[in-house]
Parts: structure tokens; C-alpha cells; sequence
């Protein structure tokens, strides 16, 4: 405060001596337009940029070479420090900042420049996204799926359309250029990890999973899991799931399927094909396990949950219980009431394959539950009353 009384003195003295007829020597005049700079510093004065406008213009003339020097260098390193940007950060900070974004934000970093798009489409930002929303019911069949649909004519249609959509997915497509495909430089590429989470968020891309009972829950599909083509719906945040068609029957599209219904499949196999069980010597009493049921030979199979009882020879007591030394198997589905046909069967553990009846139908493959996850998933859909 001393400080500015003194220069602000000094002003009041010069502009008053200024009004005399006598000309004032040159380092008066250069001491005046200090103490006018030196109150740049003071911000908390209300109208110190119209002051600061109007004197600037009025003095400027007056200048000696010297002091119009040391002006043009304060005004540069002004408009320096303006034009800096989130670029002039340290690679890691941006980093840190950009993975802290969700995916509406990085597209929003990406439409600024060329530099930050380049930064905002990498893969490993985009993975971070991908694990969060989409690990647990995209798999391996959905990723081939993928690669085959860019593959396809149909991945340039896909791109070629995304200015009709809105949402996460439309505002993609048109902050980036996927329509001049023959500029690699100036477009994200098809098979990048962005480009598959929007293929994923569009709905226009259908994608292989496995759906728990399916048919919003029909009751001849309780504790079962089917595979299913999948479209997501943004508007919802559900699923439409087109099943596949079985015999005389066409293909059945149900909509509003929920994420904890869904699932990525647990094993590559078809639908269509018998899973070669390599759990069986080493199934106990009590284990949990999915087996393969279809109703006939034309029917795709779903996987239903069941476990693994005792023979009815075993007494069920642990201590002398010798059913894991039987070629029997015993599989117990305990959703069903006792005396119900689909309450067990019983499968061969050396020589299995598919078994069954066009009545009771075919069982086929059987794989261990092992995941506390995965138990808990099943438990979670058991139904409120016994089924017969």
C-alpha cells in the first residue's frame, strides 16, 4: 500500500507540474508513465481498464524510443501467455485428464483440433470404456462378428448413415469424418476400439450373446440361457434379442431384455453343436454345472442350470459318500418338484454324448460352474414358486 501512495503521489505531482508552461525534462515524463503501468498490477480498482484505456491512448504519442520498447515487450509477453492451451500441458497431465473423461467428453476434446482428436480416438482410452459398459456380455463370437461386419458392405453402410442417428452415436459420426474412408489421415479407423464401442452404442449393429430365460421369462424357459443376436437401444438402455429360427418355427425378436439378463457365451461353441465336456471326472455331489437341452433334433440348445446329487445308493452322509467314483452321474434340476420328469437325469462319465428322447428331450454338453459370479447370476433368477 505504501508502495502504490508513493507512485500514485508521484503522478499528482508530475501531471500537475505537467500544467505549466515550462516543459518537464524527459525522465519526468518517463517516471509519469511508470507509475501509470505500475497500476496495472492493482487489479481490485473498478475502472482501472477504462483509466488504463483512455491514458494508453493519450501518452502513447508522447513516448521516448526507450519506454515504447519496454511496452511492445509487456504486450508480448501478454498475448504469450494468452494464446497458451490444454496442448502446452505435460504429456502426462493430459493424459491424466483425458482418461478421466467419459465418452461424451472425449468427443467434445476431439472436435477442438487435429492434435487433441488424434489424443481423444487412442485405443487405450477407449478400452478403459469399453471393459466398463461392455466386458461382461461382449465376448469373442462378438468380436469376430465385428471384423466380419467391416469386413462386409455392411460396415460402409453403417458409417454411411450415422448422420441419421442422435445420440452418443450420431454426435460421433459427425464430429469425425468417416465418409472420406480413402483419407486415413483425416478419419478414425473402422477397426479401431472407438469405432467398435459406437458400432455397439448405434443398435445398428446386432451382436452375438446369450440371453437368460428368454421370452421374457416364459415359464418352459426358466433357468435356462439361449444364444441371441442383440441390438442395443440407447432411448432404454435395453436390448432387442432376435433368436434364431428352429424347425417350422421363424425367428422370435423380444424386446426390453435388461443387462442382468445378459451374458457374453462362456465357451465357443454353437448353438447348433455338442459341447465336448471336459469337466465330468471331476464333478462331486453339490458342484454346480450348465448342460446343453434342446426339445428336438431341430432346436437349437440352451444352456440350463442344474448340480450335481447323490446316487440313490449314497446315503448322502460326506464321510462315506462314493459317488464321485461312479461311472453315473447323477444331475439334479431343483427347480423342478419332486417327481417331476425334469427334476433329474443320470449321463454316462466316460463315454457321454448327446442322450434323450423326442418326450423328455436331448441333453447334451455339460461345463463346471466354477465363478461365485456366475453361481449367483443363476440363484438370482430362481423362480418364486416349483415348477412342475
Amino acid at each position: 500500500m505504501l508502495f502504490f501512495l508513493f507512485t500514485c503521489c508521484f503522478s499528482f505531482l508530475f501531471f500537475y507540474k505537467s500544467l505549466v508552461l515550462k516543459p518537464l525534462p524527459i525522465w519526468a515524463c518517463e517516471m509519469r508513465l511508470l507509475s501509470i503501468w505500475f497500476l496495472k498490477d492493482f487489479s481490485f480498482i473498478p475502472l482501472r481498464k477504462a483509466i488504463l484505456s483512455v491514458t494508453h491512448s493519450l501518452l502513447t504519442s508522447k513516448m521516448s524510443p526507450r519506454m515504447k520498447n519496454l511496452k511492445s515487450k509487456v504486450d508480448f509477453n501478454e498475448t504469450k501467455s494468452s494464446e497458451m492451451s490444454v496442448l502446452d500441458l505435460p504429456d502426462l497431465v493430459l493424459e491424466c485428464i483425458l482418461e478421466k473423461l467419459p465418452p461424451e467428453g472425449l468427443c467434445r476434446m476431439a472436435s477442438v483440433c487435429t492434435s487433441l482428436r488424434d489424443k481423444c480416438i487412442s485405443d487405450h482410452l477407449w478400452e478403459k470404456h469399453m471393459k466398463s459398459k461392455w466386458c461382461k456380455i461382449v465376448g469373442p463370437a462378438a468380436y469376430r462378428e465385428w471384423q466380419w461386419f467391416l469386413a462386409s458392405s455392411k460396415g460402409s453402410i453403417f458409417f454411411n448413415q450415422g448422420n441419421q442417428n442422435g445420440g452418443l452415436f450420431g454426435y460421433l459420426v459427425r464430429l469425425l469424418p468417416f465418409r472420406n474412408i480413402s483419407k486415413k489421415s483425416s478419419f478414425t479407423p473402422v477397426d479401431s476400439v472407438m469405432s467398435w464401442y459406437l458400432a455397439l452404442e448405434s443398435g445398428k449393429f446386432w451382436f452375438p450373446a446369450q440371453v437368460y430365460n428368454r421370452e421374457n421369462g416364459h415359464v418352459g424357459f426358466l433357468l435356462s440361457c439361449y444364444d441371441a443376436e442383440l441390438s442395443y437401444d440407447q432411448r432404454t438402455d435395453t436390448f432387442q434379442a432376435r433368436y434364431p429360427p428352429h424347425g417350422r418355427r421363424a425367428s422370435t425378436v423380444e424386446s426390453g431384455v435388461t443387462w442382468d439378463r445378459l451374458r457374453a457365451p462362456p465357451v465357443d461353441t454353437s448353438p447348433h453343436d455338442l459341447h465336448i465336456s471336459d469337466c465330468l471326472n471331476e464333478l462331486h455331489p453339490g458342484d454346480h454345472i450348465e448342460i446343453q437341452w434342446r426339445r428336438n433334433k431341430e432346436f437349437p440348445y440352451g444352456w440350463w442350470y442344474g448340480a450335481v446329487g447323490h446316487l440313490e445308493t449314497c446315503d448322502g452322509n460326506a464321510n462315506y459318500c462314493q459317488c464321485h467314483e461312479s461311472d453315473t452321474l447323477l444331475l439334479e434340476f431343483n427347480q423342478y418338484a419332486h417327481g417331476s420328469r425334469w427334476r433329474t437325469t443320470t449321463v454316462n462319465r466316460k463315454d457321454h454324448r448327446e442322450e434323450g428322447n423326442e418326450a423328455d428331450g436331448f441333453y447334451g454338453g455339460i461345463r463346471k460352474i466354477c465363478s461365485k459370479e456366475e453361481i449367483c447370476a443363476w440363484k438370482k433368477l430362481w423362480p418364486a414358486e416349483v415348477l412342475e
